[in-house]
């Protein structure tokens, strides 16, 4: 197959994001290939070797995959088209034979231990647990005895062959991971009235009020901001750029004014892509496919008419 039907996505075989990946239509057309970690599986789309790879980029347990925020924060810019959403519950993978009381060592995406902290403190109180590149390659390394068990999808035990000694997990019910297709910038996915738009915002000094002066670009048009998280850029203590999630997409006109603003004010921003949010509806919508619930001023035919106004007012025909 050409790069144009290859997907990367980050293994070994075995991980969530395989799992999530297969979720997708199109996987059934690709070849999906597994990387060895989200740098290399984003690296891959950039240097043409894939035509999109998918990575975790939230945890519904521990937040943002600091990994991929980074990574799409520098480097050539990528944009992502679709997201996933994935239940997440592991299973306690170990090499047959092995019992419960056996067990003095285990591993598993760093990710996967504020999820299982609680349960692996009252059941296995003095094992040591060391990360791992991913779920599956913990699971890699309890096939080849480095480790005596692994957290992992209770479907990679067939693949290392390993047996789930422990199945369903998880320390908060209803866990879930979100996932996103990142591709080469193009054109945004078209609108879908239930839509996320991704970016991230440096902000050109510190001084009081500056990250409220970024939040008034949204607030001030009635944009709801689903995820905002601080990353350091690398440039000295104290500085910062903003993973910024929200409600909409950039064709929405309240959107793009939230967007207009802050590229006059910051220094910079990336956009990331609008793209249909995930969900448990039948067409891979929010819930019911409902979109946002707009406040009154904040729909485009407001912004419109708002528009039309000042140009009768520019031209005397107010």
């Amino acid at each position: 197959m050409t790069s144009a039907s290859r997907y990367t996505y980050l293994g070994p075989e075995g991980t969530f994001t395989e799992a999530a990946l297969r979720t997708l239509p199109e996987a059934a057309t690709r070849e999906l290939v597994p990387m060895v970690s989200v740098p290399a599986a984003l690296d891959a789309v950039r240097g043409g070797e894939a035509a999109a790879a998918l990575v975790p980029i939230e945890n519904s347990v521990e937040g943002g995959v600091t990994a991929t925020l980074d990574e799409l924060a520098t480097g050539k810019p990528l944009m992502i088209y679709r997201e996933v959403l994935l239940p997440i519950a592991f299973a306690l993978l170990v090499r047959p034979g092995t019992a419960l009381t056996d067990i003095k060592t285990v591993t598993g995406h760093p990710v996967a231990q504020p999820q299982v902290r609680n349960w692996l403190a009252a059941q296995l109180p003095h094992a040591v647990w060391e990360s791992s590149a991913s779920n599956a390659d913990g699971a890699r390394l309890v096939r080849e005895g480095r480790y005596d068990a692994a957290f992992a999808g209770e479907f990679a035990a067939a693949t290392y062959g390993l047996q789930p000694l422990v199945t369903d997990i998880h320390d908060a019910r209803n866990a879930e991971t979100r996932f996103v297709l990142a591709g080469r910038p193009a054109r945004p996915a078209a609108r879908t009235g239930a839509d996320r738009t991704s970016l991230v915002v440096w902000l050109g000094d510190d001084h009081p009020g500056a990250l409220l002066e970024l939040l008034q670009e949204f607030a001030v048009r009635g944009v709801n901001l689903m995820r905002i998280e601080s990353r350091p850029t690398g440039e000295g203590m104290g500085r910062y750029c903003f993973s910024v999630d929200c409600e909409g997409h950039i064709a929405d006109r309240r959107v793009g004014e939230a967007l207009m603003g802050l590229k006059r004010t910051c220094p910079k921003v990336r956009f990331l892509g609008s793209y249909p949010r995930a969900g448990d509806g039948p067409d891979g919508r929010t819930g019911d496919g409902v979109g946002p619930l707009l406040r009154p001023g904040t729909t485009d035919a407001d912004f419109v008419a708002a528009a039309d106004w000042l140009a009768r007012c520019q031209d005397g025909r107010a």
